[in-house]
């Protein structure tokens, strides 16, 4: 990629940044931005980019040498797009995790039999060491590779991380090996670690260490491997959201249509757009008329009809006629793109949950490695022989590797996890928890999450003399020659209602307007009350009141007619889920303010809101405020979840504290949010706040007492009282509690205490 030297004058660039270990790594980088004079910084490890705003005159090149100094690399982001005419997923790099996955699998084939013969003295058989020093070896230069690289980095830069005390402690603990085995005594056949529950002070000449250097790097290495795995899903929204966009387009060029990939549609071309087919870019309807579902977008549930000069955006779905439209917006410019650099702008800025290993690593690793100058000291200045003196010098780090460590947040949350999927609920990685235990907002989009996402058909509501069944059967009828959604719903309430449909003759779409056909004999009309009454058919009073009542509720409302009668009114609109008003009562016992976000017209969305309970209502909002209303909410000091499903759901989910969604949403939703809820059942969000919260609580006590067992063996180690054996069990005991603890995260119960009907 060619860098960009030029200097500029204030506003803001993206860096991607690379060779980040940790979330520290992004705290030093960010520090070394922000000490460049009118420039504030952003780092998020998560998407390993750097969002740099600057005032006067700053060199890119300034920004970049910056972030070498501090030990990694950098460059200018350059903007996602599709190959042309090829496929978004083509163009993401290689797996990432898919090096990290071997260098884990190989470290696991080679560290368990290290571990069992170290601890089970019967698998100790003649010359067993030698064996565990050739398996070993491998785990501990290969597969710790990244951890020295990163603590090379860290010493170059003064400071420490948890890979700091990890390359450290490995190395100690195999060199050492080393030494006894070929200058010590703990290489003659026969050699075993001897079962002693007290510890007498030895040169430590017959001791070995080779389980703690490759048992840690496992571990380790597993906990990593997680971590990069949801790391990698951070920019899978994105790309989920540019396949969302047509591949190909039919356009017309000196009065012929052909078929050309998207990325040779230029501002001014006419393309058309077939019933069922995706617009392929932002533009205005020059020819046709037709119902375009922008639900993905927008959230508005009700399909948009358009017509000549109509607006219509890219991606959204030509649901009736065909449509020639004259492209306006391309590539970044459409709002496809703009959501894209919503979503990337969201999670590139959204608040980072810094390690705690890594936290406390940085006041921990010097304190052991002072420990152990000054034990070394202390030995040799009281007369104590140098091999003695080294010994327990070298114990002071070994005994600190942070074996239980590795393992605290891997297990947790590998527990955790798995309860959640039982439960419906998939937890992405540590760092979408960190963040559960302080929020007090929760935002629900409207249509799929607290309603069903579907136009259903809530009421037949008809003239004196008429029967409802009668009229559905009818209006059914007809509508099921339809495509529209608004027809879908009617005709199968009037399937699910009466049965079998009578046929229809005739059959005409009214573009805009509704349809019309011959039922039994009789000229039936359903649509728009403009349709029936070009057909002489107006409506009495009391249903034009009854049609005034459900429309001020934000229900869309279809009369039925014929014989010169209008007979009924059919009312649709997107029912809310029999589960949502007991979510949102649980939401507010967990100390949750709700508020109800959604593109739909205000009259609808308080009506769902007073459904469920939720008297803070945020209607008409486009894709761009959603996220804007989280951040508006952020910024007067709220933390904020927010739940969504849907296209439009993205940026707000990737800009609140905790994004959770709905597993019937679409898939840029779901890559953008922190949890997924398998289920469509909004009684699952409470749940996963809760486990959320409960697992996050156990990773920290794990940390906590991983590093308390590593502290309470300091001063053992330091005294020179510490064999083979006390260090195994030390660490088998302090790897055991933590497995137990985050075992105990088995035992949560959902506060569902029965599925609702239908569920599966």
């Amino acid at each position: 990629m060619t860098r960009v030297t030029r200097n500029m004058s204030g506003g803001h660039v993206e860096l991607d940044i690379g060779g980040m270990t940790c979330a520290s790594c992004a705290a030093r980088i960010e520090k070394k931005l922000n000490k460049i004079g009118g420039v504030t910084a952003s780092v998020n490890f998560a998407t390993e980019k750097a969002r740099v705003d600057f005032i006067g005159e700053i060199s890119v090149l300034q920004l970049i040498k910056a972030v070498e100094q501090a030990g990694y690399a950098a460059d200018i982001s350059a903007p996602k797009t599709r190959e042309p005419g090829g496929d978004a997923a083509a163009s993401l790099q290689q797996d990432p995790t898919a090096a990290l996955r071997q260098r884990l699998a190989v470290a696991l084939l080679l560290a368990v039999p290290v571990i069992a013969m170290a601890m089970v003295p019967a698998f100790q058989f003649t010359n067993w060491q030698w064996l565990s020093l050739t398996l070993a070896a491998p785990v501990v230069v290969w597969g710790a590779l990244p951890f020295h690289k990163a603590a090379w980095v860290n010493l170059r830069h003064g400071t420490a991380t948890m890979d700091t005390l990890v390359s450290m402690g490995t190395i100690a603990a195999f060199g050492w090996s080393i030494y006894a085995l070929f200058w010590g005594s703990a290489g003659l056949p026969g050699m075993t670690h001897p079962f002693a529950l007290t510890s007498t002070r030895t040169d430590g000449t017959s001791s070995m260490y080779l389980e703690v250097a490759a048992g840690v790097t496992t571990f380790v290495l597993a906990g990593r491997y997680l971590e990069a795995r949801s790391k990698r899903r951070a920019g899978a929204a994105l790309w989920a959201l540019l396949e969302l966009g047509a591949k190909d387009v039919a356009v017309r060029r000196n009065g012929v249509e052909q078929r050309i990939p998207i990325s040779q549609l230029v501002v001014g071309d006419e393309f058309v757009v077939r019933p069922g087919e995706k617009i392929a870019t932002d533009g205005i309807v020059i020819e046709g008329s037709s119902a375009v579902d922008a639900s993905m977008l927008t959230g508005e549930s009700v399909p948009v009809e358009v017509g000549p000069q109509s607006q219509v955006v890219g991606a959204t779905v030509n649901m009736g006629g065909r449509l020639v439209v004259r492209a306006n917006r391309v590539d970044s410019d459409t709002q496809l793109a703009q959501m894209v650099k919503l979503v990337e702008e969201a999670q590139t800025g959204k608040a980072r949950a810094q390690r705690l290993a890594d936290t406390i690593s940085a006041i921990f690793v010097p304190i052991v490695i002072t420990l152990s100058v000054a034990t070394l000291a202390l030995w040799i200045g009281t007369g104590e022989p140098i091999a003695a003196a080294f010994t327990a010098a070298v114990a002071v780090l070994i005994i600190a590797c942070p074996c239980a460590l590795g393992l605290a947040t891997p297990t947790a949350l590998m527990v955790g996890a798995g309860r959640g999927a039982q439960l419906g609920i998939l937890i992405k990685g540590p760092e979408a928890l960190e963040s559960t235990r302080r929020i007090d907002t929760i935002v629900l989009d409207k249509t799929g999450t607290v309603t069903t996402g579907a136009m259903t058909l809530l009421d037949v509501i008809t003239a004196e003399g008429e029967r409802p069944d009668d009229v559905l059967r009818v209006a059914g009828a007809l509508e099921d020659a339809s495509e529209h959604p608004i027809a879908k719903a009617i005709s199968k309430a009037a399937r699910d209602k009466v049965g079998d449909l009578p046929p229809v003759e005739d059959f005409t779409n009214l573009e805009g307007l509704g349809v019309k056909g011959v039922v039994d004999g009789h000229t039936v009309v359903v649509g728009r009350e403009r349709l029936l009454a070009e057909w002489a058919q107006h409506l009495p009073d009391t249903l034009a009141r009854s049609k005034q009542e459900a429309e001020s509720q934000g229900k869309t409302v279809v009369g039925v007619g014929w014989d010169g009668t209008a007979r009924a009114l059919l009312v649709v609109a997107d029912a809310v889920k029999p589960t949502s008003a007991e979510a949102v009562r649980q939401l507010r016992a967990l100390g949750l303010t709700p508020i109800l976000l959604t593109g739909d017209n205000g009259a609808a969305a308080r009506s769902i809101g007073h459904q469920v309970g939720i008297a803070n209502v945020v209607a008409e909002v486009l894709p761009q405020g959603k996220a804007e209303t989280v951040k508006r909410l952020q910024a007067e000091g709220k933390v904020v979840a927010m739940v969504g499903d849907g296209v439009n759901d993205a940026a707000a989910l990737a800009q609140a504290d905790l994004g959770l969604a709905m597993g019937t949403g679409t898939d840029v939703a779901i890559e953008a949010s922190d949890l997924t809820l398998v289920r469509g059942d909004l009684q699952a969000v409470p749940d996963a706040i809760r486990l959320s919260r409960k697992t996050l609580a156990t990773i920290k006590s794990n940390l906590f007492w991983a590093f308390a067992y590593n502290i309470a063996a300091l001063p053992l180690a330091a005294s020179g009282l510490l064999n083979p054996m006390l260090a195994g069990a030390a660490m088998a005991f302090s790897s055991a509690f933590v497995v137990s603890n985050s075992l105990r995260l088995r035992r949560f119960h959902s506060v569902i205490t029965k599925p609702p009907l239908g569920a599966n």
